[in-house]
Formats: structure tokens, sequence, C-alpha cells
């Protein structure tokens, strides 16, 4: 029998190995993974307490175990965001800043504080955050990231919807014509909010990232933006409209 090798085989021993050698990791990478796991355990604080909130207002049992659920799913987001960080070479413990885990009162009823937790973090941040989510999901190529974007683009997709249920059960209650008045006067103030802190708060911020960057899940500042504003052109906009809700209407 020949030793020498066919045409088919010469060309797999060419081939390179399946295993590719992971993308560097740059400091901005790390920096960004590092506000990740701060804004998941601080999303699990928030609905952690809007969820007692809903307790005390006699909420249905199935929307306080939706909110239940979406704790324990930040957590796992949390975990998850810690292990791509410490993949791109980080070490230690993540400090976080324990003043912003947690919502503070700031209205007499509290079903106005339920109603400001709910459209502020589940009808703005999560909703926007699905596209926003899907977008650094697209270009992720590092296995530890994909498998955390795809993890987080899962859920969002769920906690975006918990909180346009709990808008409407609250626009059910006795305190339903608040709760809108509310919303009316605060939704300009809430979405200025959101479009100041967009590059900081919300994960990825930088002016522009590389090719490797965009790898373990970046993406740059400017592609947030647009993401947002066909967020309130093409969401926003008809969500609210639905429930009786203008979102133009208001005073910052």
């Amino acid at each position: 029998m020949s030793t020498r090798p066919s045409p088919r085989s010469s060309r797999a021993a060419k081939r390179p190995s399946p295993r590719r050698a992971r993308r560097p990791a740059s400091a901005q990478v790390v920096f960004e993974w590092l506000g990740r796991i701060e804004a998941e355990y601080r999303s699990a604080a928030i609905t952690q307490e809007t969820t007692l909130w809903l307790i005390q207002l006699g909420a249905s049992p199935d929307l306080v175990r939706a909110g239940l659920r979406i704790v324990d799913d930040e957590l796992v987001h949390a975990e998850m965001s810690r292990k791509v960080w410490e993949a791109a070479g980080a070490t230690g413990v993540p400090k976080l800043d324990r003043e912003s885990l947690g919502l503070g009162r700031e209205h007499a009823d509290l079903e106005l504080d339920v109603a400001t937790a709910i459209v502020k973090v589940f009808c703005l941040n999560e909703t926007v955050a699905v596209p926003l989510f899907a977008n650094l999901r697209k270009g992720a190529t590092v296995p530890v990231a994909r498998r955390a974007l795809d993890r987080i683009l899962k859920d969002e997709v769920r906690h975006r919807d918990f909180g346009w249920i709990a808008l409407e059960w609250l626009l059910a209650t006795p305190a339903r014509d608040a709760v809108r008045d509310l919303t009316h006067a605060m939704l300009p103030a809430w979405l200025a909010e959101l479009e100041r802190s967009y590059g900081d708060e919300l994960v990825g911020g930088t002016e522009s990232v590389t090719d490797d960057e965009r790898a373990w899940g970046l993406a740059p500042a400017r592609e947030f933006a647009a993401i947002l504003h066909r967020t309130i052109e093409r969401d926003y906009t008809r969500r609210f409209a639905k429930l009786g809700i203008e979102l133009g209407r208001g005073t910052q």
C-alpha cells in the first residue's frame, strides 16, 4: 500500500485547526464588561425592590413571580459578565457602587413610585436593551462573550414585556389617573435622561471600537444613539399610544 497521501488528505493536512486564537482584549473591553457586571447587579437590586412594592400593592401573583424571575436572570447575567471580564484578563472582585443598588421613595403614593420604576427601568431601558444587545451580539465572536450576550438577549425580551404588562396593570388600578398623569408629565425628562446617559451608564459607550473589541461584544456610541432614536420612533411611540399616553406631552 502506498504511503503517499491522497489529494484529499493533503488538503486536510493543510487545513488550519478549527481552534481559533482568542481575540486580544483591550483595556476598554475590561472596562466595559466591568460596567456590565455592575449594571446587572443594579438591575437585580432594582427589580427586587420593585417586586416588593408590587407585593405591597397586592399585584397578581403571576406578575410578582415574573419580577422574581427577572431578579434571578440579572444575577445570571452578572455571573456570565464576570466570566467575560475575567477572560479578558481582569482579576480581583468587582467594586460596586452600593448607593446605586436600589430605589428610593419619591412619592406619597406607592403606586407612583412603582410606575416610575416600571416606566424608567422596564418600559424604557429594557425595551431599548433588546435591539441594543442584538447589535452587540451580532459582532461578538469571542465564545465567552457570545454566550453571555446570547443569554442576555433572550432574557431581555421577557424583561421588556414585563414592563409593559406591569404598566398596563397599573393603569387598571384605582390609581390609573395619577399614574397616567405622572407618565405624561415625566416621559420627556426620562427620555432626556436616557439620552444623556446612553454612552456612559448603558453597556458600551466608546467613541469607536476596533474589530477585536467588537468581537468581545463592544460597539461604538454612535450605534447606541441610533438604536435609541429608532426605538423612540418605532417602539416607544406605538406602545405608549396603545395605553393612551402621548410620548411628546409633558414638560421637563
